[in-house]
């Protein structure tokens, strides 16, 4: 009975901070605001950026502008991307998208605006220059993440292999008495039933590589503050290039085996493969839809969970609109159910993590799997067997 009374207050205090933190001061001063809308705010916090937001809303919010690299037409271009202000100004005739196709890139004013530098007012027309040939390779927020993420998770394994060097032999300590029952158990669970003990220790630096940083990244982008919040799991080209690795280790690490298993595959009727190979046909679509789904998947769950929070959050703003004290109301309940979220989320993180892995090993150990025949005895071993004594 102590420890729950000593858990409560604990607990109530969380949902106070969490509530005073909150931004109701745009439904609770009775200032006139812009409409909220749901969707604009759930797209802006699960897409990428080219800064990385902190706090604050609109021409009062706060972040950390991250440069912007292009090349147009051959020539390099860099400034930072507080020119755009939030986009609403132009710096020497580049802008933030503003129509529907162009929304979430980079622009360049045409005409009488092609070096334009200022705001960008709303009631006036703005040509794009269609000639234009621009090539982004800006560090945007999630490029900016994947550089933090490279550099957390090097510093961690490296210290962490420096300890096995000083400590051999002895028991674990500190990072490396955390992080070893997870090496231990990629290893035992994942590498050695997938791929088998002779070949695994090949394909196990790249299996931790993968668990590590889907899982280090899950997290960080549950985490709202800097250098947390950026959803990189959730975008589409990180799974894909992550899903690309897996399908080019699979595929160049096949052997005649897993070959012939696909072109003249065993124990399937003649007339599945002649005249009409409709069986190699379905096996070579399954090399490739087999990375899809890993990408796919990865997206969807990790994304899908970010809608949900924000989703919980937004309803906060939709009744505080009608009045503040809904608004209010509603915060408590939505708050409850954010946490609650936040804890299911620490799961998927780990799950997704785990069936990434899972799932490439599986597909590496289908490739090198070699060809087990059983041998038949024969009749005159059946003979020399029944002579013996």
């Amino acid at each position: 009975m102590t420890y729950y009374n000593r858990r409560r207050p604990g607990f109530y205090s969380l949902i106070v901070l969490i509530l005073l933190f909150c931004p109701f001061s745009g439904f609770a001063s009775g200032e006139k605001t812009e409409k909220f809308d749901p969707g604009t705010f759930i797209v802006s916090h699960i897409t990428d950026s080219y800064g990385w937001h902190l706090a604050g809303e609109g021409e009062k919010s706060i972040g950390i502008p991250l440069p912007v690299i292009l090349i147009d037409n051959g020539k390099p271009v860099f400034f930072m991307s507080n020119k755009f202000h939030h986009g609403h100004a132009a710096y020497h005739g580049y802008a933030l998208g503003f129509t529907p196709e162009t929304k979430g890139g980079i622009v360049k004013l045409g005409g009488e605006h092609s070096e334009y530098t200022g705001l960008l007012e709303e009631n006036k027309t703005y040509l794009l220059d269609t000639q234009a040939s621009l090539i982004d390779v800006s560090i945007t927020k999630n490029v900016c993440a994947l550089f933090i993420s490279i550099i957390l998770l090097s510093i961690i394994f490296l210290s962490v292999a420096k300890q096995y060097k000083r400590r051999e032999g002895k028991a674990p300590k500190g990072l490396q008495s955390l992080l070893e029952p997870v090496i231990l158990f990629i290893r035992d669970e994942i590498a050695i039933p997938s791929i088998g003990e002779k070949k695994y220790k090949k394909y196990l630096p790249y299996l931790l590589t993968l668990f590590f940083f889907i899982l280090f990244n899950n997290l960080m982008g549950l985490i709202p503050i800097f250098p947390g919040g950026a959803n990189l799991t959730g975008n589409l080209a990180v799974t894909g290039v992550l899903a690309l690795l897996t399908f080019l280790i699979t595929t160049f690490s096949g052997n005649k085996n897993y070959w012939k298993h696909i072109f003249n595959t065993p124990g399937v009727p003649w007339w599945l493969k002649f005249p009409v190979p409709l069986m190699p046909i379905v096996e070579l679509i399954g090399i490739f839809t087999k990375p899809f789904v890993l990408m796919i998947r990865l997206f969807a769950n990790i994304t899908a969970g970010h809608i949900i929070i924000l989703g919980f959050l937004g309803l906060i703003f939709i009744f505080g609109e009608m009045t503040p004290a809904l608004g209010y109301g509603v915060s408590v309940v939505s708050i409850i159910f954010y946490l609650f979220m936040g804890l299911l989320e620490l799961i998927v993180a780990f799950v997704q993590a785990f069936v990434f892995t899972l799932l490439t090993a599986l597909y590496v150990g289908l490739a090198i799997e070699e060809h087990h025949e059983e041998a038949i005895p024969t009749s005159s071993t059946n003979e020399n067997i029944e002579q013996k004594p």
